[in-house]
């Protein structure tokens, strides 16, 4: 009983302390704490195995995807290229709309294959010149993101490359395709639903008169003076962020995923400054704070760590049999097990990969259709994983420069409670039609 409370504390205290605005690495440190000692499991073990392992893990999967990334969107940034975008879109849709065009940039890159974690280096230095522009207050920001990247585009879409849609397709034999019409629904109802959130509360914050504040991180002096003839053009501009879509689309099936975002990164990075050599004009300082933005990684993987003490408590086992024993139809009940087991990894992958592989074949046995199945569980993954004790939102709020108490109830309403009532939507219809 004390290991089971001691689990709940933690991520409770995890949450608390985000909203408190300490920082990951402490929060994480100090959280781990907890768990290791209500749990009985060995002080130094704890560390050195099973925290430091959810690091390590993390670190080595994914450091070249952030540096690269970080370094492609910092060249954009002083090449003048992201602003250039930033300007002509809003040209094209208005300044009314800057909210529908980061939606749909952010949408657009993940579901062409650009990491969950990393997208934001590629999306912000657009988002600020459109956030400036349009008066829009920063809190706003990390909900666009989110939304547009860890929503429809993650667990719904048929054919989706991020790991939420590949899981289920390695465990269950279905293709990234599964269940298109009930994916293709649930994807339309979120984008609807999280638009229409985004339109009322840019109008109620336009009527209480809260607009645009830059972050202590934000370079505004350089975007104010900025004189729009001297920007690259807008459609060279493009290009880089073109090639990047095209290459992940024609060579997805040549090169791993990771392998294959490195090297679009570092590419599209090389196209940059060979576009706008004379316009960075300290090459060497863009390269390294470049690469120095991409050490944000280390917020993510201590959170990961977090996660690996708490896989590795023995109360956790009490909670994942607990989500996989519930009583219910087949298809209610394995929505409901995949929120849970989600809800406390904080990760959409890591719930669906303890909930599939364990019960996915007994499930299938009971006659759910694995490609429903499929659909089902990855959308319902996409709801209690971006809960505040989440990693990547950690890195959403320190890249934007905002903190948990400031916008994650932008994050809460259209990443967790809309996918968790469209998930249970698409169950019932399941269960009616299937």
């Amino acid at each position: 009983m004390l290991g089971v409370l001691g689990l709940l504390l933690a991520i409770v205290l995890l949450i608390f302390l985000a909203y408190k605005g300490v920082g990951a690495i402490p929060a994480a440190l100090i959280c781990s704490t907890v768990v290791i000692l209500t749990n009985g499991m060995p002080f130094w073990t704890g560390f050195s195995e099973a925290f430091m392992g959810g690091f390590a893990y993390f670190m080595s999967s994914y450091f070249l995807v952030f540096v690269t990334s970080a370094l492609f969107a910092k060249a954009m940034d002083d090449s003048g290229a992201a602003q250039a975008i930033a300007y002509q879109c809003l040209e094209w849709f208005g300044k009314k709309r800057a909210v529908l065009v980061l939606i749909v940039t952010t949408a657009v890159l993940t579901y062409g294959g650009v990491s969950l974690f990393v997208v934001v280096f590629a999306t912000y230095p657009v988002a600020i010149v459109l956030f400036k522009e349009a008066n829009l207050p920063k809190s706003l920001l990390p909900g666009v993101l989110a939304f547009g990247a860890a929503t429809f585009t993650m667990t719904a879409l048929p054919a989706s490359p991020q790991l939420t849609n590949v899981i289920p397709s390695q465990v269950l034999g279905t293709t990234l395709t599964a269940a298109p019409g009930l994916g293709i629904f649930a994807s339309v109802l979120m984008f609807i639903g999280g638009y229409a959130y985004f339109v009322w509360q840019e109008k109620r914050l336009r009527e209480k008169g809260i607009g645009f504040v830059p972050g202590p991180n934000d370079n505004i002096e350089k975007y104010d003076a900025i004189d729009r003839d001297t920007l690259p053009n807008p459609f060279i501009s493009f290009i880089p962020m073109v090639f990047i879509l095209a290459a992940i689309v024609l060579l997805r099936n040549t090169f791993s995923s990771i392998e294959l975002i490195v090297y679009c990164m570092l590419a599209a990075t090389a196209l940059v400054f060979a576009l706008n050599w004379g316009r960075l004009t300290n090459k060497l300082t863009t390269i390294n704070k470049g690469l120095k933005d991409g050490m944000a990684i280390i917020d993510v993987a201590v959170i990961v760590g977090f996660g690996f003490v708490v896989q590795q408590a023995p109360a956790f086992q009490s909670f994942v049999q607990f989500a996989l024993g519930l009583d219910f139809n087949p298809y209610l009940s394995a929505v409901l097990a995949t929120e849970i087991v989600a809800g406390i990894t904080g990760s959409s992958s890591g719930g669906l990969t303890i909930f599939l592989k364990a019960l996915g074949q007994a499930y299938i046995d009971l006659g759910a259709d694995p490609a429903v199945l499929h659909r089902l569980t990855a959308i319902a993954a996409g709801g209690l994983d971006t809960l505040p004790h989440a990693g990547g939102i950690f890195i959403l709020m320190g890249v934007v420069g905002v903190n948990h108490k400031e916008g994650y109830h932008h994050i809460f309403w259209t990443t967790v409670f809309m996918p968790i009532i469209i998930a249970f939507i698409c169950t019932f219809i399941a269960i009616a039609i299937f």
